[in-house]
């Protein structure tokens, strides 16, 4: 009888809000960290009635219906952190946010600081590790205060994140990046797009900032990772991914996007950085796909019709973001990437 109990109050933890709405708020982040102030955004289930506005919507993008400073739903919530990638924002995977929500989850997204749409920083000045470092921060904040959220389940804590934010969690997973070695013969193994991506990272800068790339940033307390079309991949030790005792779920591209006539062709991410990463986590505990039509930024969020020009003539380059597979959708990618995600997290928060 005790363990039906338990089994049905699991049930009713990971089960979606029913008619739940999407909650959304904004804090910054200070404390003790006074020179890395950082920009959060929450969402989670709200039983508001309140007519939604859409988050997100420009010209290029399609929003997400949200109501802002909403009272959440009296938890407590099993969370999920977000990661961007280089030069991104929350803004990127706001639409797996909704989806979450829809599951049950709050979900928090910070903004890099150094390696962010709003603040990006010279090579000497980005402090790289200190990535994982901002989603432990965050979940500290959300765990001290419930009243952002309706609480959170200490226990029930995953990380996702895309592209540079997806090294960024499973470096959260206990993977560790030897930036020594990745930068001794750089033009031969990686090539110079991830080149000039790791200058402008700052990877193998001085031997402080290579000691403190190389150095235990895992977090104990995350559950289940998920890395989309991460990168870079191939510089995390075989050694640290083979010791990873968490469930990892790697979507990788279907395609890498042509650099060849694309004008914006600094993407230190490619489907071997996944592959890389399969090839060398636990088996037991590790899923591996391609996704469908994907290209690396089918994981953002969608474009609307025409954007890709409208982007163009403003950013010459930029209007990469908008590329997928030929004759893919991103809107029905994101749905199949939303239900392969949450499925993964519904059962490896579970065994926790």
């Amino acid at each position: 009888m005790r363990r039906l109990a338990s089994v049905l109050s699991l049930v009713l933890l990971l089960a979606p809000a029913a008619h739940a709405a999407t909650g959304f708020r904004e804090i910054t982040l200070r404390g003790k960290d006074a020179d890395h102030p950082m920009h959060v955004s929450i969402w989670y289930p709200t039983p508001s009635q309140a007519t939604p506005l859409l988050l997100g919507e420009t010209p290029a993008f399609i929003g997400q219906p949200v109501v802002k400073d909403a009272a959440p739903v009296a938890g407590p919530h099993p969370l999920v952190v977000l990661s961007h990638g280089y030069g991104g924002s929350w803004r990127n995977l706001a639409w797996l946010a909704a989806d979450l929500v829809n599951a049950g989850y709050v979900v928090a997204a910070p903004d890099h600081p150094g390696t962010t749409t709003f603040d990006m920083r010279k090579p000497d000045a980005v402090e790289l590790w200190r990535r994982p470092a901002d989603l432990s921060r965050t979940i500290d904040a959300l765990l001290k205060d419930p009243g952002l959220t309706g609480g959170i389940t200490p226990d029930r804590i995953a990380a996702i994140g895309h592209s540079l934010g997806g090294w960024t969690v499973v470096e959260l997973a206990g993977g560790r990046f030897d930036a020594v070695a990745v930068t001794r013969n750089c033009m031969a193994e990686f090539g110079p797009i991830y080149c000039r991506i790791f200058d402008a990272l700052g990877v193998g800068r001085d031997a402080a900032s290579n000691a403190a790339l190389a150095a235990d940033l895992g977090d104990k307390r995350i559950g289940a990772v998920v890395a989309l079309d991460l990168g870079p991949g191939r510089g995390l030790t075989p050694e640290s991914l083979a010791a990873v005792q968490i469930p990892l779920m790697v979507l990788g591209a279907a395609a890498d996007v042509d650099t060849d006539t694309a004008t914006k062709a600094d993407i230190a991410a490619t489907n071997r950085d996944s592959d890389y990463l399969a090839r060398y986590l636990p088996p037991a505990t590790t899923i591996y796909d391609r996704i469908p039509g994907s290209l690396h930024f089918s994981f953002m969020q969608p474009c609307k019709p025409g954007a890709a020009e409208l982007i163009e003539k403003e950013t010459p380059g930029e209007s990469i973001v908008c590329r997928d597979g030929a004759g893919a959708d991103r809107e029905a990618i994101h749905r199949q990437v939303a239900t392969m995600i949450t499925d993964f997290l519904g059962r490896s928060l579970a065994r926790q």
